[in-house]
């Protein structure tokens, strides 16, 4: 099968877009264009400067062809300047291009990471399948996208700068010479196209092997206890020598397609020392022009050569680039693509003040089982539910099912947006940060202007709440809000599901769903929480299985989830509840 183009029209719209997004942004474009400008003052210097020297050059070694005391120390001193003011427009040039390459590295991360998040198309992505490692292309091929790309800029307008510059100066020596340059390197950049054209696919794949790899040695430690009490480090050492087999295999590859290339261009550059002295020489030996002419004439050829022969000098780069850009569109389509199939959705319709699910199908992920048969069922703000039942997978099919985390298969649900819908999971779920970071609110479903700012809390409101829920204490304990832990190795189970309670009363959101809450909280507990939610105006719907202890008091509905997809939904004083908690009544 024919493998499809790395780069195509659409990777160079999706190019052209992020330069002209990232110049237009504010404050940080303004900044950009401002770099940017004195980037190419910087060129005009040190191309100016490289003209300069060709002259200063040309006279030097006229000055000790002519035993010319006098001008050769005059020459010598010119030579020392025009190095010094070489050196200082040099390092400033580059001292630029660094801040600018990371200013729109800062600017293109942060403007992807907003993307990924946004729509939880990081969840979509993974279910997909569709693209391999977003991580890294986020993390390295962004990096490498954005200084690549303002290095390959700047290199063209130097090369343009350099045919403008020194055409005249090669003209006016030997036309022929001129002439030789322009066939030399046009012959010299379609070879180097014909012997490295494979590197693009090479290196494109090469990346996602890396990642697979590296992705294996993630795994191993981000679950070593579990390897270590299973003792399944042969699976996983062959998992990761699979990997690194099938990435030295392409490198291989890629290390023969260079052999070949550098074979070319290494005789290609040795070529352009011989060439201007083979056509300028015979002149001098003829007496037509002086001897300094020919060292000048080696200076113009070498930089007009080096502008002319970009693609044959850059090849290798050029071939790594083309694979990075071909990743990072395919991820931004891709991504483009599930936000597009997320709005196209009939499946959800939002109304913020209610859960209404209307003939309701849903079937198990894995095998296929019918889960929930026409569920039809309207949860008002205010009505508080208990989902009970025997099968877990169908507790857990409504409950993701509400957020768009399961396929319906029929139906429709009516629901808040989701920044109004808050899980409270069997086990709390604290990823390592800060006290602030974990008490920020969910990202939010329309995406705000400054999405961080809209999510952060006031820190008086912090330590209310914490008050309020009796962990004030996790503040002085672990130093302030902003010391980072790895709280699943700090806390309690107990602990950490009152801190994810403690950003539910902070965010106030209309719903609240509750699964098996009482895994870590003991039945007063709940009991007070609960309370504590009707208070706030939270809608709560628990989910329990059949033998979890229940305090009826605090629902009004019960939801029974059934055998074969069935269920029923009645008044809970209607209900049987087999495991009343009458302690908490």
């Amino acid at each position: 099968m024919k493998k499809p183009v790395l780069v195509g029209k659409t990777t160079w719209h999706s190019l052209i877009s992020n330069v002209r997004q990232f110049i237009s942004a504010d404050k940080v474009g303004t900044k950009a264009k401002w770099l940017f400008l004195l980037l190419i003052f910087f060129l005009f210097g040190i191309n100016g400067l490289n003209v300069l020297n060709s002259y200063v050059g040309r006279d030097f070694m006229t000055a000790i062809e002519d035993r010319n005391r006098a001008e050769f120390i005059r020459m010598a001193l010119f030579y020392i300047g025009v190095f010094a003011a070489s050196t200082i427009v040099a390092v400033s040039y580059h001292y630029a291009e660094e801040r600018l390459g990371l200013l729109w590295r800062r600017w293109a991360t942060k403007q992807a990471l907003i993307s990924y998040a946004d729509n939880r198309v990081y969840h979509r992505l993974k279910l997909s399948g569709e693209i391999g490692n977003p991580d890294q292309r986020i993390a390295d091929d962004i990096r490498t996208f954005s200084v690549t790309t303002l290095s390959f800029i700047l290199m063209v307008l130097n090369g343009s700068f350099t045919v403008i510059a020194f055409s005249g100066v090669l003209w006016s020596i030997s036309p022929m010479l001129f002439v030789v340059s322009v066939l030399y390197a046009s012959a010299g950049t379609f070879l180097t196209f014909i012997l490295g054209r494979p590197l693009a696919r090479l290196n494109f794949d090469q990346l996602d092997k890396e990642a697979n790899f590296r992705g294996s040695l993630i795994y191993l430690r981000g679950n070593a206890e579990s390897v270590a009490i299973s003792r399944r480090e042969g699976h996983l050492i062959q998992l990761a020598l699979k990997n690194l087999d099938d990435l030295a295999r392409n490198f291989r590859s890629i290390i023969a397609i260079n052999r070949n290339v550098n074979f070319f261009i290494t005789g290609y550059n040795w070529m352009i020392q011989i060439i201007p002295a083979l056509i300028i020489a015979p002149l001098f030996i003829n007496g037509t022009v002086k001897f300094g002419v020919i060292t000048q004439s080696a200076i113009a050829f070498t930089q007009l050569l080096g502008a002319f022969s970009l693609i044959v000098t850059q090849f290798q780069s050029i071939s790594s680039y083309t694979a990075v850009l071909a990743r990072l569109s395919s991820l931004i389509e891709a991504a483009e693509r599930e936000k597009a199939t997320l709005l196209s959705e009939t499946t959800y319709s939002v109304e913020e003040g209610r859960v209404a699910y209307q003939d309701l199908t849903v079937y198990s992920a894995h095998s296929g089982r019918l889960l929930i048969k026409r569920l039809s069922v309207s949860i008002d703000h205010g009505t508080r539910v208990l989902v009970r039942g025997s099968d877990e997978s169908a507790r857990a099919a409504l409950l993701h099912s509400t957020i768009g985390l399961w396929h319906v298969h029929e139906g429709h649900i009516v629901r808040p947006s989701l920044d109004q819908i808050m899980v409270i999971t069997e086990l709390p779920y604290l990823p390592p940060g800060t006290l602030r970071e974990l008490l920020l609110g969910p990202w939010p479903e329309q995406g705000a202007i400054d999405r961080m700012e809209s999510i952060r809390v006031s820190e008086d409101r912090i330590i209310d709440i914490l008050s309020k829920l009796k962990i004030e204490w996790l503040v002085a304990r672990f130093g302030g809000l902003d010391n980072r832990q790895h709280w699943e190795n700090c806390l309690p189970l107990e602990d950490q599901q009152f801190l994810v309670l403690a950003r539910v009363l902070l965010v106030g959101p209309r719903f609240a769903f509750l699964e098996k809450p009482g895994t870590t909280l003991d039945p007063e507990q709940l009991d007070w929480i609960l309370e504590m939610l009707t208070k706030r105006s939270i809608t709560y719907v628990t989910f329990e299985d059949q033998e979890g202890k229940v305090n009826p008091n605090r629902y009004d509905m019960l939801l029974e989830l059934q055998d074969a997809g069935a269920w029923s939904y009645k008044p809970i004083k209607d209900a049987k509840i087999i495991n009343f908690n009458s302690a908490a009544a």
